[in-house]
């Protein structure tokens, strides 16, 4: 099992949309950083966890913990020219982007900030926290997800 932080615009998507969509179930689509892309495509597994985390909002910061229910599969939504994330150049023949299937595991009744994650020594090289770093799914290292997790325990 490998970990993730998969991050998501709270006024666009948010981990309680997540916990209201049917089977609390959703495909994380809509990437368009290769990077990411790659992430999504030749790393995310079946049953991986993540972290769910809210970005580019007053409070951004973990808000929960999804798993991934189904491997990369081409993002259907580059094809839909009606669609925010529609790409000409990707075919169903030879898709360009990726998604995965994540479902609502649970939900901490407090965020974790991002301004907190700054003051764990034990978190300092976590790529969320590195300078300029922007992408919408990180690598978290198992040291760090258990480092995280034995902070959540801890605060609640």
């Amino acid at each position: 099992m490998a970990y993730w932080l998969f991050k998501s615009e709270p006024d666009t998507f948010s981990l309680d949309d997540l916990a209201r969509s049917p089977g609390q179930v959703t495909a994380w689509e809509g990437v368009r950083n290769y990077q990411a892309r790659n992430f999504l495509r030749d790393e995310v597994r079946l049953g991986d966890e993540a972290y769910f985390y809210h970005s580019s909002c007053k409070e951004p910061g973990i808000a929960g913990v999804v798993e991934v229910v189904r491997a990369a599969y081409p993002d259907y939504s580059a094809f839909d020219p009606n669609s925010p994330y529609f790409d000409p150049k990707s075919t169903p023949q030879t898709p360009r982007w990726f998604a995965v299937d994540v479902k609502f595991k649970y939900d901490w009744a407090e965020i974790m900030s991002l301004s907190e994650l700054r003051t764990y020594p034990s978190l300092h090289d976590m790529a969320l926290l590195r300078r300029g770093n922007r992408l919408s799914i990180l690598p978290v290292t198992t040291a760090q997800w258990r480092f995280i997790q034995s902070r959540r325990r801890a605060r609640s």
